[in-house]
């Protein structure tokens, strides 16, 4: 049955009556819409327009059956679980306000994955009197959306779809059954926008706020947009700062159409478009060009139809492609990866390097007081050198001396340990504070943060710990006596001997006892007189270097005492949150898409992380 225009009936070609919801659609405040928990506009009165009409009962049947292929490729989804994983290894680190957004994307990539890859919805948006509402009627072929001067003129999402089973994408929407289209019968158009949905948006700059909060929310769900100005506001702010600037990632996906072009001439038509592209390029967004991906834009007029089958024959090809729904996801991702960089990288070197824990055991070492111990090892050396190989009168003198040191010195020596123990606590907190400064470099503040009181809780009680450890690791009071020091005590003894002899030699022809030759016993006091301090020089010198590596030694067993005390007390700690740090930044990396994927999936394999290994570099 034709209408008063030569048209078919709406409700002969479907068997759907006009005003009605479509049977197997609930409509507004159904129970699908209330389940999916979406708000609806308020129920308004069906628009009597011939040649409108509504999805038929078969098209709801045909909608159960999901896609057999899967929405994504293996890339995008192995970003989407490690997106997953990573938010999952930071909630105990960043705030939930940080991670929100990125469990929104994961959200809605889930949903969209789940429906069918058969079907593009596209979305047309607008500012009011842009013609956008013309233009998806145009598309369509009949006169779905309600157009004139009254703004705004769209108050609520109205779709049409070229191709059965888009229902569950549509109810995912909200759009309730009242205002889902079919297009005029055409067989090109079904075969050229064959899996097309196409959604018409409230303006984007409607007076009406819960117009422009529809706009927004639809926004996120569609898989593209195809943005329609005019020649008066194609520059206007709010367009370019609020969506087009802010969606330069989602270049693949977005369509920029230059409505009204019959209202100039050629060359002004061009010299618009080419200010369109040129304030395009300043968004960011990348446009296709010479086969590059990126934004299509196009001049058409929706009034007299120029360009429209142009517009036609681009959405057929971004629909037949059937890549868009998989691009938008990973340009979500991609925003969101751009959004939480800060959160994970800061583009510097991060990590606890090898000079950084050199730097910290030197400070525990000094804490302890390795080198005073181990000078003071050297000394008992040279004093047992001396004492082993020195002659009997110098030891004898010394003893003198030590014996007439007076009580107050020692006195001092027993009260100066308690400022030395401050001053080592000291020392000790100070190489706290500055090793995990130095692990922290280059680490976001909460990464860096977690650091810091992993540290805090570790150094308790370390300055116990080492003073409890330079006491078990002092050495000895008796030294190791060498081979060759009882040799040279039985040398001291013969030339104490020979000048004792000489001596006495010298005393008994004083007295007469003996007879007079000076010549012998003269010459057996000279050499023991100069044999002896000879002597005890030769040791002296020769004891010099065993006496410098004992020392050495001495030092060098509690430096490693002290740094294997730090390192399990303070440095392990440290090493593990760099080590998470380091885990959370490469999955990270596998969600930005700076990291290919490995063969054991996001993040690939890993290897066991160890403290001298934790120097890494930033993404």
């Amino acid at each position: 049955m034709a209408d008063a225009d030569g048209g078919v009936r709406a409700e002969d070609r479907f068997g759907v009556r006009r005003g009605a919801a479509a049977p197997g659609f609930p409509g507004p405040g159904g129970s699908l819409v209330r389940r999916a928990g979406l708000a609806t506009s308020p129920p308004q009165p069906p628009v009597s327009r011939p040649l409108i009409s509504r999805v038929t009962p078969s098209a709801s049947a045909a909608s159960t059956p999901q896609a057999a292929e899967p929405v994504y490729g293996s890339q995008l989804r192995g970003r989407l679980e490690a997106l997953r994983e990573l938010i999952g290894m930071s909630r105990a680190r960043l705030d939930s306000r940080v991670l929100a957004e990125a469990g929104q994307v994961l959200d809605r990539a889930a949903e969209r994955g789940s429906l069918s890859g058969r079907h593009t919805v596209v979305a047309i948006a607008g500012a009011s009197g842009s013609g956008k509402s013309q233009l998806f009627n145009a598309l369509a072929g009949v006169a779905i959306s309600e157009t004139g001067v009254r703004r705004p003129t769209t108050a609520a999402a109205l779709t049409c779809s070229w191709s059965d089973g888009a229902a569950p994408l549509i109810d995912r929407l909200g759009i309730p059954g009242r205002l889902r289209r079919r297009p005029l019968q055409n067989a090109e158009d079904e075969q050229r926008l064959h899996g097309l949905v196409l959604v018409d948006l409230p303006d984007h700059d409607s007076a009406a706020v819960q117009h422009r909060e529809q706009v927004d929310r639809l926004l996120k769900l569609v898989d593209a947009v195809i943005w329609v100005v005019d020649p008066e506001k194609y520059a206007d702010a709010v367009l370019h700062e609020r969506y087009l600037r802010p969606m330069a990632g989602h270049a693949e996906v977005t369509f920029v159409v230059l409505n009204q072009v019959d209202r100039l001439s050629g060359e002004a038509a061009d010299q618009v478009l080419d200010d369109l592209r040129r304030l395009l390029d300043e968004d960011g967004i990348a446009l296709s060009e010479h086969g590059e991906p990126g934004a299509t834009v196009l001049a058409l007029s929706a009034l007299t139809g120029d360009g429209v089958d142009d517009l036609k024959d681009a959405l057929g090809r971004f629909v037949r492609e059937r890549g868009a729904a998989a691009r938008r996801i990973a340009a979500d991702v991609d925003a969101a990866a751009a959004r939480l960089r800060p959160a994970y990288t800061t583009g510097v070197r991060a990590g606890l390097t090898e000079e950084a824990q050199d730097e910290f055991a030197d400070g525990l070492a000094a804490a302890v007081g390795s080198r005073a111990a181990g000078e003071a090892a050297e000394r008992a050396w040279m004093r047992g050198a001396n004492q082993a190989c020195g002659t009997p009168w110098l030891r004898l003198w010394r003893w003198y001396q030590g014996r007439r040191a007076p009580l107050t010195t020692r006195r001092f020596a027993v009260a100066q340990p308690a400022d030395d123990e401050a001053t080592a606590r000291q020392r000790v907190e100070q190489a706290v504070r500055t090793v995990t400064e130095r692990a922290c470099q280059g680490m976001p503040e909460p990464w860096a943060q977690a650091v810091r009181e992993a540290a805090l809780r570790a150094a308790e009680g370390l300055p116990e710990e080492l003073d409890e450890l330079s006491r078990r690791s002092a050495p000895p009071a008796r030294t190791p006596r060498p081979f060759w020091w009882p040799a040279a005590v039985l040398v001291q003894a013969a030339m104490t001997l020979v000048q004792v002899v000489g001596g006495l030699w010298l005393v008994g022809q004083i007295a007469g006892v003996l007879g007079a030759e000076l010549g012998v016993p003269v010459l057996l006091m000279v050499i023991g007189i100069v044999g002896g301090p000879a002597v005890e020089w030769a040791c002296r010198a020769a004891a010099r270097a065993p006496a410098r590596r004992y020392g050495l030694e001495a030092e060098l067993l509690l430096r490693e005492a002290a740094e294997e005390c730090g390192r399990i007390k303070v440095l392990e700690p440290i090493a593990e949150e760099v080590a998470r740090h380091r885990e959370v930044r490469e999955q990270y990396g596998v969600v930005s898409g700076a990291v290919p994927l490995g063969p054991g999936g996001p993040g690939g394999s890993r290897s066991p992380s160890r403290v001298g290994e934790l120097s890494t570099v930033s993404l």
